[in-house]
C-alpha cells in the first residue's frame, strides 16, 4: 500500500485553511494544518512533507521569517514552499518571496485548478524520490551482503534480488521520464523542472550502481541516498 504524502498548510485564518483543504482534497493526500509559523516549525520537526503552502501575512512570525527558519534547517531546507498572499506590492515584494526560498508565489484570489496542479507536481516528485530511496536501501543491503557466503543457493537468491531491483528501478525510471515530459509540455515552473532533473540524476547513479553488481561487472559500486 502506497503511503500518502503530507502537505503542510500554514495560515492564521481558519477559513483560508478550510478553503485550501477543499481545493486539495481531490489529490487524496494527507493535509496538515498549522495556524502560525511557530506551529509549522513544530510540525516540521517530526514529519516529512512533500510541499508547504505558506501564507505571507501572519501575526508574530510572518511567512518570510518562517521560510527563513525552514531553509536554515538541514532536515527541511529542500522542501518546496509555495507562498500565498492577499497583497501585491509589486516586483520587490515578489522577489522577497523568492529570495526567502519559495519555489512559487501566488496572489489571492487564486485559480483553484492552477494551485492544485502546482501542488500535484511536487507531490509526484516527492513520491518518486521516496521510491528512489527505497530502491537505494535495497541496493545498499545487497552491496553489504555481496561479500558474505557465496554458495549456489545464495548466488541464485542474489541474482533474483538483482532482477527484482532492476525491474522496480525501471518502473520508477519510466514514471520519472513521463513526469519530465509532462513538465516540458506544460511549461512548468523552473523549480519543478530542476527538481525533476535532480531526481533523474539520482536515478542514473542508482542504475549505474545496480549495473555494477551484475555478473562480470567490476566491484566497488556505491550509491548515495
Amino acid at each position: 500500500m502506497v503511503q500518502k504524502a503530507k502537505i503542510l498548510l500554514v495560515d492564521d485564518r481558519p477559513e483560508n485553511l478550510l478553503a485550501l483543504e477543499a481545493i486539495l482534497s481531490a489529490l487524496d493526500q494527507t493535509l496538515v494544518r498549522a495556524s502560525s509559523g511557530e506551529e509549522a516549525l513544530k510540525a516540521l520537526l517530526t514529519d516529512d512533507f512533500a510541499v508547504i503552502l505558506l501564507d505571507v501575512q501572519m501575526p508574530g512570525m510572518d511567512g518570510f521569517e518562517t521560510a527563513a527558519h525552514i531553509k536554515r534547517r538541514e532536515r527541511t531546507r529542500d522542501i518546496p514552499i509555495i507562498f500565498l498572499t492577499a497583497i501585491n506590492h509589486g516586483p520587490h515584494h515578489t522577489f522577497r518571496g523568492y529570495a526567502a526560498g519559495a519555489v512559487d508565489y501566488i496572489s489571492k484570489p487564486f485559480d483553484p485548478w492552477v494551485l492544485r496542479a502546482k501542488v500535484s507536481v511536487f507531490v509526484d516528485l516527492y513520491m518518486k524520490n521516496c521510491q528512489l530511496k527505497e530502491q537505494a536501501a535495497l541496493l545498499r543491503l545487497q552491496l553489504e551482503g555481496g561479500g558474505k557466503e557465496g554458495g549456489t543457493g545464495e548466488g541464485k537468491e542474489s541474482a533474483g534480488l538483482l532482477a527484482e531491483l532492476s525491474a522496480r528501478l525501471a518502473a520508477v525510471e519510466e514514471q520519472a521520464e513521463a513526469l519530465s515530459k509532462q513538465l516540458d509540455d506544460e511549461s512548468a515552473d523552473a523549480a519543478a523542472v530542476a527538481t525533476a532533473a535532480h531526481l533523474e540524476r539520482k536515478l542514473t547513479g542508482l542504475r549505474r550502481a545496480l549495473d555494477a553488481l551484475e555478473p562480470g561487472a567490476g566491484s566497488g559500486a556505491s550509491v548515495s541516498s
